[in-house]
């Protein structure tokens, strides 16, 4: 009897003398979800120097003129550019999942061809990226091809 008591008494006190850590790294991490809305998913891209992953959203137009190489967006194309940080993925070695939201920026066309951008979230706001470089980095994306 004693020993059956002395056995469980150790199995309780090892049992709960392990606990996970607090990991304060994981625990800062915040993972924001993007509704699309109607946009589709055109393409991806991953930027390890910076840790960012990016995943570009549009209509129709816009995957008309993505897929005709032209260099400017055609009228009534709408395109979304999500970027995110990455970080691992806890559950997984050696695999990544996006963390917190980095920015969205926009490139519309109006029914004229006049072309717009903005972006949200994000501190190059202040820096005011160049609406031309920027709308040519947008056109320079290919659509993935699905079986």
């Amino acid at each position: 009897m004693k020993n059956t008591i002395l056995i469980l008494l150790v199995s309780f006190v090892s049992l709960t003398a392990c606990s996970k850590e607090n990991n304060d790294k994981e625990s800062e991490l915040v993972r924001a979800v993007f509704d699309p809305g109607n946009l589709k998913f055109i393409s991806t891209s991953l930027n390890p120097k910076k840790k960012t992953m990016s995943a570009l959203y549009g209509n129709e137009k816009a995957l008309e003129s993505l897929s005709k190489e032209s260099k400017t967006p055609g009228a009534g194309t709408v395109m979304k550019l999500v970027t995110w940080r990455y970080h691992d993925n806890p559950q997984y070695i050696g695999g990544t999942i996006t963390g917190e939201l980095v920015s969205i920026e926009t490139v519309q066309a109006d029914h004229l061809g006049k072309i717009s951008y903005d972006i949200k979230n994000s501190l190059a706001q202040n820096n005011s990226p160049d609406k031309e470089e920027r709308v040519h980095y947008f056109m320079s994306y290919r659509p993935v091809s699905r079986p």
